[in-house]
């Protein structure tokens, strides 16, 4: 288990660097830099201000640097916002970006899990095929049509919900809604799809044979087999859910990663852009190793070389 862990890890770590260097590198490749959007600057000021930031060195340098600042967690300064570290930045936004998050991951894995429950269940009825229908749209529209419409229908014209802000638990419903339809479409989808495969298996037919309750089924072994797709896709659905934010966060007014992350990108704030991308990259490593650990814990079948048992 310890070689398990070990192995995934230093591939996480691997990932990581590549990120790092390949969000360096890019950064750079984009022509200009972030003074050249300000009007006419005196060279002497301009040359003090390439001095500040380190961008009269070679890109080499300028490379070795930052990497070096990154292994202690300093994502450097802000180009735009008056002596402002990058990981202040993010340590004062991170709080409304995590709650908005996790409440919005808890959300996804219950409803997209009872839907795709209920779904298979009733299947080919009535349900059944609403479910899917409310599935296929989730997965088909843009979540960012999806905040624009609630925005409009629930804050607009009935004026049941705030519209902007982060100011409480009903500041939660809309954003929250938007962020997770694809989500939980995808999750009742996998749900139906592994419970049905699931409820026609030969051991099910056996637990009927001996007797066992319609209850215990479900719950022993319906339940526990079905959702193993889920937590498989625990990492992706992290990765869809915090990399979503960063547009809901700017639709909603909520202050947190996503409204820097995209005011950043408008006024080319170097730092910042690069910071929070890998801020975010290492949030969905870390999803990543943690729902492979969990995976062996969750199937006992699974083997730690990542093979299954015959």
């Amino acid at each position: 288990m310890v070689r398990y862990i070990a192995n995934k890890f230093f591939y996480m770590l691997v990932s990581l660097f590549i990120l790092i260097s390949a969000t360096f590198f890019l950064m750079k490749a984009i022509p200009g830099d972030p003074f050249t959007s300000e009007k006419k600057v005196p060279p002497a000021i301009q040359e003090r201000l390439y001095e500040q930031y380190g961008l009269d060195k070679p890109v080499y340098q300028q490379y070795i640097k930052y990497l070096g600042d990154v292994v202690q967690g300093d994502f450097g300064i802000s180009m735009k916002k008056i002596n402002q570290d990058v990981s202040d930045i993010i340590g004062q936004t991170f709080s409304a970006s995590l709650k908005l998050g996790l409440v919005a991951i808890v959300v996804a894995v219950i409803v997209g899990v009872l839907l795709g429950m209920v779904a298979a269940l009733y299947h080919r009825k009535l349900i059944d095929n609403i479910a899917m229908v409310v599935a296929v749209l989730g997965i088909a529209v843009p979540s960012f049509v999806i905040a624009s419409l609630l925005q409009y229908v629930f804050a607009s014209k009935l004026h049941w919900l705030p519209t902007m802000g982060f100011k409480g638990p009903i500041y939660y419903v809309l954003p929250v809604a938007a962020l997770t339809a694809q989500p939980i479409a995808f999750i009742a989808r996998l749900t139906r799809s592994s419970m049905l495969e699931v409820l026609n298996a030969d051991y099910i037919k056996t637990a009927k044979a001996k007797g066992l309750g319609w209850m215990a089924i479900l719950f022993r072994h319906v339940i526990r087999n079905g959702i193993m797709p889920v937590v498989t896709y625990l990492g992706p659905m992290t990765a869809n859910i915090v990399t979503g934010s960063v547009v809901i966060e700017q639709i909603f007014g909520i202050g947190g990663i996503g409204k820097q992350f995209v005011e950043a990108i408008s006024t080319r704030d170097y730092p910042i852009i690069m910071g929070i991308t890998i801020f975010y990259g290492i949030l969905l490593m870390l999803a990543r190793f943690i729902t492979d650990i969990a995976y062996v814990f969750v199937d006992p079948r699974i083997k730690l070389s990542g093979k299954k048992e015959g």
